[in-house]
């Protein structure tokens, strides 16, 4: 009888997935592992804690995982790849042309939702009094990332998106459809004063969230291939010091909050100090604070739009 080692022999398909790990790490990609099974989980149509129960993949799954894994190795992303991203609690539609959500901005979400929760169910101050539903505008909102979080994470919100970009408001209408969420779109350009569809909102709005374009054009030569090359260049570069779009967001967001409404932008991780102080110098702001993502980096600025007789916070 055979001594009993406790490990089970390596199984083709696992082979496959170490050969398919060992490839994208020569070739540059951050979580070769991780990406490699989650291509082999892909193509056999499971989840990627079933993989182990995978003896070996079928003839037509193994030539798809290989033909996906050279794709990888050759810088594309792995949501254009599986047609997925996800992010908090959904499973968003994205592909070229659309800006890749990450999990830096969970983090954004995450304190909006918070403080629209902590206020109550009439947002942050309740532009309509106590339990009123709390309305919510996603700027250069992409795939929905953002408004599609805030309309399943807070219930009755009332949440709009503004994107300009014709093949990013594709994949946004796409987004919107497949989750059944209510958001209303807008197409729409945030230097705009303010975009009509939304002149309707002014001085209404209880939170404004964006992720706009902020990477200072000195980092075209350093992003990865996944950004440089795949995320759409109108979604990325914010002018000399990045702020070119924050400047804007912040000017259109003074126009839609009511008093007391709260502003939330991300921001690169260089803008821990000129995104507060662009704020602060705008004279319109109060308890404006920098906020840092799960990986300790200077990731978004919070601001309060100012009641009436209210001076300014530094």
């Amino acid at each position: 009888m055979p001594p009993v080692t406790g490990r089970r022999a390596r199984t083709p398909a696992a082979e496959r997935i170490d050969a398919a790990t060992t490839r994208l790490a020569a070739a540059g990609v951050a979580s070769p592992r991780a990406d490699a099974e989650q291509l082999a989980a892909f193509v056999l149509g499971i989840g990627r804690a079933q993989l182990l129960l995978v003896d070996d993949l079928p003839a037509p799954a193994a030539t798809r995982f290989e033909a996906l894994v050279r794709r990888r190795a050759a810088r594309e992303p792995l949501q254009h790849l599986t047609g997925i991203a996800g992010f908090r609690y959904l499973d968003l539609l994205v592909g070229p042309g659309v800006f890749i959500p990450r999990p830096e901005t969970e983090s954004v979400v995450g304190w909006a939702i918070d403080a629209l929760r902590a206020a109550g169910s009439g947002g942050a101050g309740g532009s309509g009094g106590a339990g009123a539903a709390p309305v919510c505008v996603d700027l250069c909102a992409g795939s929905g990332t953002i408004a599609l979080a805030l309309a399943g994470e807070v219930p009755g919100a009332r949440v709009h998106a503004v994107e300009r970009e014709p093949a990013a408001l594709a994949w946004l209408r796409r987004n919107v459809a497949s989750t059944g969420l209510a958001v209303e779109i807008h197409e729409a350009d945030v230097a705009d004063e303010p975009p009509p569809s939304l002149a309707r909102l002014d001085a209404t709005v209880d939170l404004v969230v964006s992720n706009p374009p902020y990477l200072p054009d000195a980092d075209r030569a350093t992003v990865e291939p996944e950004v440089g090359v795949h995320d759409p260049a109108a979604a990325l570069w914010g002018g000399p010091d990045g702020l070119r779009v924050v400047r804007a967001v912040v000017r259109l967001a003074a126009r839609l909050l009511r008093p007391g409404g709260l502003l939330v932008i991300e921001h690169a991780d260089g803008h821990g100090e000129s995104a507060p102080a662009l704020l602060r110098a705008d004279g319109r702001w109060q308890d404006v604070a920098d906020h840092p993502d799960l990986g300790g980096r200077d990731r978004f600025v919070t601001g309060r739009m100012a009641r009436p007789g209210e001076g300014e916070h530094r």
